[in-house]
């Protein structure tokens, strides 16, 4: 897929349309250090046995990534994410 880097869109901060910049941004990993599921696989990970349901290997890579987009306005400067991204095979900003 194919995108223009610059596009004239809404900004909410200035209230009307404005060209704004189109940004990839990588997918970060979510911190659940505190999680509860995250302190029992650490229980059970440690000393010796069976590490229980925590033993299974993970299934394997999607065959598409999700795609985050900021846009910057040009004018006020500010930037904004709009919508929860997509998920796309190839990804490409052009212009």
């Amino acid at each position: 897929m194919e995108m223009p880097k610059v596009q004239r869109r809404y900004c909410k901060f200035c209230r009307k349309h404005t060209e704004q910049t189109v940004r990839r941004e990588k997918a970060t990993k979510q911190r659940r250090t505190l999680a509860w599921t995250e302190r029992q696989k650490k229980r059970t990970k440690s000393g010796y046995g069976n590490p229980g349901k925590f033993g299974k290997k993970p299934a394997g890579q999607k065959p598409t990534t999700r795609v985050d987009l900021r846009y910057k306005c040009k004018e006020c400067g500010k930037e904004q994410v709009i919508g929860r991204g997509f998920r796309v095979k190839r990804f490409e900003l052009v212009g």
